[in-house]
C-alpha cells in the first residue's frame, strides 16, 4: 500500500479527526433531515433551484475538506446531502454510476490518470525524468530560484489546457524542483497558477472555440462561431486575473515578489530551504511511492531519448494537427487529439525502452506501478465529478446567479460578474461549467446595461473568463487543483490553503482594474 493510502488510513484512526468528520456529517444530515421532514418529504423547488439549500452540498463538502483535511469523506458527505435535497436518495444509481460512467470521466481516467501515472511509472524504470532533470540542471537550473523559474516557463510552454498543463508541467519539473529543495507547496502553486490562466492568455487551444459556442446567438454581434473566437482574442488584454496570476507567479518564481501572502506558504519556503523538507510534517502527499522511486534495471543506460521521446510524441500529436487545421486549413473546429497523444506517449516510452534492451515485462511493470500510484487521485476525481452532477441537480449555479444578479450595480458589473463566477467555480470545481451557466446570461446583460458598447462587453466577457478560472484554481474539488497536487506530490489541502492567499491577491488586483476601467472609460 502506498504511503498516501497508509497515511489516509492513519488519519481515520485519529480520534480528533474522526470526531470532526462524524460531527460535521451528523449536523449537516440532521439539519437536512429535519427540514425534509417539516416539508412533508420534499424540499420546495422553484426556478430550477432549492433556495439556500442549493449551495449546501458543495458548501458542506468544501467546509469539511478544510476543517478535517480529509477530502474523500467530505466529498461523499456532500454528495449524500445533495441526494437528500434533490429527493434522490439512491445516490449510487442517481449520481455515482451516471457520473463515473460518462465519457468525460472516462477521458480523465484514461488520459490524466492512467496515462500520466503509467508514463511516470515507465520513467522510474528508464530514468528518463532523472536524466532530463540532470540535463536541465546543467543547462539553466542552479538552485531553487532557477528551478522555480523553469517551472513557470514550462507552465507557459504546456499551455494547451488546465488539466493538460498541470500533468505535463508537474511531471516534467518535479524531479528538478525536488533536487533543489523547492517545497511541494511552492511547486504545486506554480503548476496550478500557470495552467488555466496561461490557457486563457495563450489561446492556441480549445478554450476560444468552447466559449464561442456558448456565446453564439446570445446577441446580434455573435452570428457565427468565428465571431465568438475573434471576440475572445480581442478581449485578451482585459483578462486581468490571468494577467496578474501569471505575473505574480513569475515574481514568486524569481523570488522578487515584495510580499508573499499566507503564513503557510512562507513557512513552507523556510522549511524547505533550511531543513530540506519538501512536505509539512504530517502531510499526505498525493503521489505515491510508485511514482517517485527509481527502479532502473541493471544494464539499462538511461538517456535523453527516454524523456524527449514520449514528450515529443505527446506534444507532436496534441499540437501539430491543431495548428495545421486551425492556421493552414482555417477550420472552425481544429483537430485536437489529446487522448490519442497521451496514449501514444506511453506507447513511445515503452517502445523506446524495449528498443534499448529493456524486457517487455519490466516496462509493463513500470506502467502498472505508475497506475497504482494515482489510485487515490482516481477516487477523489470520481467523487468530485459526481459532486458537480449533484450541484447541477440541486441548481447550485442557478441560485447563485439569481442571488447576486439581484444585487448588481450596473457601473461595476464586470467586478460583480468576476465575483459571481469565482463563487460558482469554487463551489462546483469547474470553470467550463461556470462558463456554460454564466455566459448566456452575462453577455445579454452587459449588452443591455451599457447599450451596444463593445468595450464594456469586452470587460464583462473577460471578467467571466478570469473569475471562473480563479474559482476553479482555488477550489479543492477542482480537477486542476487535484492534479496539480498529484503531479507534484503535494498534500491536496496544503496546496489549497497555501495558494489561496496568493490567488486572492491576483483577484483583488483584477477587480480593482475593472473598477478603474469602468469609471474612466465607460
Amino acid at each position: 500500500m502506498s504511503n498516501f493510502l497508509e497515511d489516509t488510513v492513519q488519519k481515520w484512526k485519529t480520534p480528533e479527526i474522526r470526531r470532526r468528520i462524524y460531527f460535521g456529517a451528523f449536523m449537516a444530515l440532521v439539519i437536512a433531515g429535519v427540514y425534509y421532514a417539516l416539508n412533508w418529504g420534499s424540499f420546495p423547488e422553484q426556478d430550477g433551484h432549492f433556495g439556500f439549500w442549493s449551495v449546501m452540498p458543495p458548501l458542506v463538502a468544501i467546509l469539511l475538506a478544510f476543517w478535517t483535511r480529509e477530502v474523500v469523506s467530505a466529498l461523499f458527505i456532500g454528495i449524500f446531502l445533495g441526494g437528500v435535497i434533490a429527493g434522490q436518495l439512491n445516490i449510487v444509481q442517481d449520481f455515482l454510476i451516471p457520473s463515473i460512467g460518462t465519457e468525460s470521466f472516462a477521458l480523465i481516467l484514461l488520459v490524466y490518470l492512467w496515462a500520466l501515472g503509467g508514463l511516470i511509472g515507465i520513467w522510474t524504470r528508464t530514468g528518463g525524468a532523472e536524466v532530463f532533470a540532470k540535463w536541465a540542471s546543467e543547462k539553466m537550473v542552479v538552485g531553487p530560484r532557477s528551478a522555480k523559474f523553469f517551472t513557470w516557463l514550462m507552465g507557459l510552454v504546456f499551455h494547451q489546457g488546465g488539466t493538460i498543463s498541470t500533468v505535463l508541467t508537474g511531471a516534467t519539473v518535479r524531479p528538478i524542483a525536488d533536487k533543489h529543495k523547492v517545497s511541494h507547496e511552492e511547486l504545486s502553486y506554480m503548476v496550478d497558477s500557470t495552467a488555466s490562466p496561461a490557457a486563457t492568455l495563450i489561446p492556441f487551444n480549445v478554450w476560444p472555440i468552447y466559449v464561442a459556442g456558448l456565446v453564439l446567438g446570445t446577441i446580434s454581434i455573435f452570428e457565427t462561431a468565428n465571431d465568438g473566437i475573434q471576440f475572445f482574442l480581442a478581449s485578451l488584454p482585459y483578462n486581468f486575473y490571468a494577467i496578474f496570476a501569471i505575473l505574480i507567479t513569475l515574481l514568486f518564481a524569481i523570488e522578487k515578489l515584495p510580499w508573499i501572502p499566507g503564513k503557510k506558504m512562507r513557512k513552507a519556503i523556510e522549511r524547505s530551504r533550511t531543513k530540506g523538507t519538501l512536505d509539512r510534517k504530517g502531510a499526505t502527499p498525493m503521489a505515491a511511492d510508485e511514482l517517485t522511486q527509481s527502479k532502473i534495471p541493471s544494464g539499462y543506460k538511461p538517456g535523453l531519448i527516454d524523456f524527449f521521446g514520449p514528450i515529443g510524441a505527446l506534444l507532436g500529436i496534441a499540437i501539430i494537427p491543431y495548428l495545421y487545421t486551425f492556421f493552414i486549413l482555417g477550420s472552425d473546429e481544429p483537430t485536437l487529439l489529446i487522448a490519442e497523444a497521451f496514449v501514444l506517449a506511453v506507447l513511445a516510452g515503452i517502445g523506446i525502452a524495449i528498443a534499448k534492451g529493456m524486457s517487455l515485462q519490466v516496462a509493463i511493470n513500470g506502467f502498472i506501478d505508475g497506475c497504482k500510484g494515482v489510485t487515490i487521485g482516481a477516487i477523489i476525481l470520481a467523487l468530485a465529478v459526481t459532486l458537480k452532477e449533484v450541484a447541477d441537480a440541486v441548481g447550485t449555479a442557478n441560485y447563485v446567479v439569481m442571488m447576486i444578479g439581484d444585487l448588481v450595480w450596473p457601473a461595476f458589473l464586470p467586478g460583480v460578474l468576476m465575483i459571481l463566477c469565482m463563487l460558482i467555480a469554487f463551489s462546483t470545481g469547474t470553470s467550463w461549467g461556470t462558463y456554460a451557466v454564466v455566459f448566456p446570461i452575462a453577455v445579454p446583460l452587459a449588452w443591455a446595461v451599457v447599450p451596444e458598447d463593445i468595450f464594456f462587453l469586452q470587460l464583462c466577457f473577460a471578467a467571466v473568463i478570469g473569475g471562473s478560472v480563479m474559482g476553479d484554481q482555488c477550489s479543492p474539488i477542482s480537477d486542476t487543483t487535484i492534479l496539480s497536487s498529484l503531479s507534484t506530490g503535494c498534500d491536496l489541502m496544503d496546496h489549497v490553503t497555501t495558494q489561496l492567499p496568493i490567488a486572492i491577491m491576483a483577484g483583488v488586483l483584477a477587480m480593482i482594474s475593472y473598477a478603474v476601467m469602468v469609471v474612466l472609460f465607460v
